[in-house]
């Protein structure tokens, strides 16, 4: 994303299913080397298309007003220095590339 968008992140804010799995977030923080945050409620997708539409019949005057709700559940910091984060995604883009083509279409 930092390549790609110019952007430097701070903070990688996640949602969905595996935000449940304490390990893959962990994983996360380490490989990136920044802090990993998930919010109370995980699906936000879901809660995203509540948000528009109450925005659209007015149940919320603005999008500021939505960004009061956000409320963190969990935090994980990198724990990984710099050589175990640059062998950890060798390792992880290797899995990648080993995982594509697993199933024939």
């Amino acid at each position: 994303m930092q390549e790609d968008g110019g952007v430097s992140l701070d903070i990688l804010k996640v949602d969905g299913g595996v935000t449940a799995n304490d390990f893959a977030m962990q994983l996360q923080a380490d490989i990136l080397g920044i802090p990993v945050s998930r919010p109370v409620v995980a699906e936000t997708t879901a809660l995203g298309a509540a948000y528009a539409a109450g925005l659209a019949c007015g149940f919320w005057a603005s999008t500021e007003e939505l960004g009061q709700n956000w409320q963190e559940s969990r935090r994980w910091e990198p724990s990984w220095d710099a050589d175990q984060r640059e062998d950890g995604y060798r390792q992880w883009r290797k899995a990648i590339e080993r995982s594509l083509g697993w199933i024939d279409s």
